[in-house]
């Protein structure tokens, strides 16, 4: 199983070590990153496998979401079955 995580805001340092940091504390592993600063907005998306994760997946979710707001960013997660759902016709 997999999940997609969605990162937004200013740029700083350190968004992709607290998220990642973050990811791990719930064994998420961490497969793909795509990032890029536009015009001092941070935009990362990152897939994560979560067949091994230590929690229920919403209390992950919410947990990854009080981080994004504790940085001042928006942090989204979204199981692969969601994202699948919302992309296919």
């Amino acid at each position: 199983m997999k999940a997609v995580i969605t990162v937004v805001g200013k740029d700083s340092v350190g968004i992709l070590a607290k998220v990642s940091n973050g990811c791990a504390e719930y064994n998420v592993n961490v497969l793909e990153v795509s990032q890029s600063v536009l015009s001092e907005m941070f935009c990362m998306i990152m897939i994560c496998d979560i067949s091994a994760i230590s929690c229920d997946f919403v209390d992950f979710a919410n947990d990854m979401k009080k981080l994004g707001e504790n940085m001042g960013m928006s942090v989204h997660v979204m199981h692969e079955d969601i994202f699948n759902s919302m992309h296919s016709i």
